[in-house]
């Protein structure tokens, strides 16, 4: 009988050992969770501050050991090249413009939330340029934007209902680059004369991503090469190390998500000659 009691003691004991906490007065820290998808700059979609959300892996930001963009992304079950360029044909932008250069588009309901940084990028290219977004009646070719892992687009029309990721980790600037894709143009840093004004680091790109550095021979209008263009991989894109893959001649800022350049809007202009 004198066991019972002193055993049920020593249970009482040992359950409030367990329940105590580890460092009594202290406070846990909270767990850093997944900082990838977003970065260096404050994520905070709002349309009031879209213009100082710089691309988010921009060497020209100084934000270090980051080798992607949010246009960066594999989007499942469709051939990507570049990064953000679905299933591309041919170089030649001109034969796939839109016509009257009106785009009509559909923001997916995942989206509401965020209508505010779509019409921002809406308005960053049409208020430069002749080029308008109309929200679709019943056109046929048409942009319909939503959710996904990162940014990426089409390259011209491609035909009926066309998508334009908007994911997450993606600000105003990333998009108005997918939708610069989306109008014909391509990347800068692959046009044909860039060689005289970039160098491409080949032994610091990703082994299966030299791809997305390679020259791609098409309509340049004509006009210069753009250090500034918001079409402009950063210098340190698909990086195996965070070291550069792109080492620029002029010791000039290249990725920058935040505005279009002279030349990019000279470039749309000629293109839809506006």
């Amino acid at each position: 009988m004198i066991l019972f009691p002193c055993l049920m003691v020593l249970l009482g004991l040992c359950c409030v050992s367990r329940a105590a906490p580890k460092n009594p007065g202290k406070v846990e820290d909270a767990p850093s969770g997944n900082t990838t998808v977003v970065s260096a700059v404050n994520a905070t979609h709002s349309a009031t501050n879209w213009t100082t959300k710089n691309d988010f892996y921009s060497a020209s930001n100084n934000i270090s050991s980051q080798n992607k963009s949010a246009e960066t992304i594999e989007v499942r079950n469709m051939p990507v090249e570049e990064g953000d360029i679905m299933m591309t044909e041919d170089r030649n932008a001109a034969n796939t413009l839109w016509s009257n250069a009106i785009v009509p588009y559909e923001i997916n309901p995942e989206l509401d939330h965020r209508r505010a940084e779509i019409l921002a990028a809406f308005r960053m290219i049409s208020a430069s340029t002749c080029i308008r977004f109309v929200a679709r009646t019943n056109e046929l070719n048409y942009l319909h934007i939503r959710d996904g892992e990162g940014c990426a687009s089409f390259v011209g029309v491609s035909g009926g209902s066309q998508t334009v990721y908007f994911g997450p980790s993606c600000a105003v600037g990333n998009l108005v680059h997918e939708l610069i894709h989306a109008l014909g143009l391509y990347h800068e840093h692959t046009r044909g004369d860039r060689d005289q004004f970039i160098t491409i680091n080949w032994p610091s790109v990703i082994p299966d991503k030299k791809e997305n550095f390679k020259v791609k021979y098409g309509n340049t209008l004509n006009l210069p090469y753009d250090f500034e263009s918001i079409m402009h991989y950063g210098t340190t894109y698909f990086s195996v190390d965070g070291s550069p893959t792109i080492l620029v001649n002029d010791n000039k800022d290249v990725g920058q998500r935040t505005h279009l350049s002279a030349l990019d809007i000279r470039k749309l202009k000629a293109l839809y000659r506006c």
